[in-house]
């Protein structure tokens, strides 16, 4: 039986610009393309998980402006169930993200506006719904402390909880200890264990040591590499595999994660969660944009039975 995901984080209007080269201070370059869509952790791993058949509820804050009607618009094509606060008193956030045109690779930055208002009181105000789901799952972009809220009452009603600890922040044990599943990169994880992750050997090292700090088991997002599952002194690797060339890697992990709650949701074992996620990663790295790109339940289902 399919249980119902709940996700808290934030949305933006990503600002997409492709060129050779980031400018330098003082310096204008010329782009190669320019695309504006929908992105925002939250909102993209809430987009991911529906598209790929999650029952998926997303709380967040938007402002009133039109960025707020390309929020909504967005979430009602993919079926996520829109729980928002409307903030009259600030913006829709937006995201500025350079594209690196030979490699697809990105740099970004967020500017989160309402949803940086996101409080713990928010969050108590939906404490029916996130008790009745099967999976809660957050990220670092809207406050910690409306993060940690949210897993506090997920715990507490025995509800399995995901963080993906994106942007990079310095975590408290306690925060750690309400993760069932955590799910850094290896910049995040070297941010949170110190350990500098290169190989599959240091992934193992860094897991160990985020369940040393009191989370159940930890997912390490490796990139090309694919994801390392780690529990009990076990490892799981699945490498990744992309469906075709890659054209944007931006939002590549939050699609991993949306893909993996989804699997979750659904009572299937590990490893066939990790593989159900990198199959969504793997299908979005090869369409333009974060959210625009987020496969189908066809889509991924054709690319596992091919693989």
């Amino acid at each position: 039986m399919r249980q119902p995901i709940v996700i808290l984080g934030i949305f933006v209007a990503d600002a997409a610009y492709r060129a050779e080269r980031m400018p330098r201070l003082g310096e204008t370059v010329l782009g190669l393309d320019f695309v504006l869509g929908p992105g925002g952790k939250g909102s993209n791993q809430a987009v991911a998980a529906a598209r790929s058949g999650g029952d998926v509820a997303f709380l967040t804050r938007l402002g009133r402006d039109a960025f707020a009607d390309m929020a909504r618009d967005l979430w009602a094509g993919a079926g996520v169930q829109a729980q928002v606060i409307e903030d009259a008193g600030s913006y829709t956030g937006s995201a500025f993200i350079f594209l690196e045109a030979a490699t697809g690779q990105n740099a970004i930055i967020v500017a989160p506006g309402a949803a940086a208002r996101i409080t713990p009181a928010d969050v108590e105000s939906h404490r029916a719904l996130i008790e009745r789901a099967g999976l809660f799952v957050t990220q670092l972009e809207q406050p910690l402390d409306a993060a940690a809220q949210g897993l506090r009452l997920a715990r507490a009603a025995g509800v399995r909880t995901i963080l993906n600890p994106a942007p990079a922040a310095k975590l408290t044990d306690d925060m750690l200890g309400l993760c069932d599943l955590i799910t850094p990169n290896e910049s995040e994880a070297e941010g949170l264990t110190g350990v500098s992750v290169a190989s599959l050997s240091d992934a193992e090292a860094a897991a160990d040591r985020l369940i040393a700090r009191g989370v159940g088991a930890a997912i390490l997002t490796l990139g090309e590499k694919g994801v390392l599952y780690r529990a009990g002194g076990q490892s799981l690797h699945v490498p990744a595999r992309a469906s075709g060339p890659v054209v944007d890697t931006t939002g590549a992990g939050d699609a991993f994660n949306g893909g993996l709650a989804t699997a979750l949701s659904e009572g299937v074992d590990m490893e066939t969660a990790l593989r159900f996620g990198t199959a969504v990663a793997g299908i979005s790295v090869t369409g333009q944009g974060a959210a625009a790109s987020m496969p189908t339940r066809a889509e991924v289902e054709a690319f596992l039975a091919h693989r």
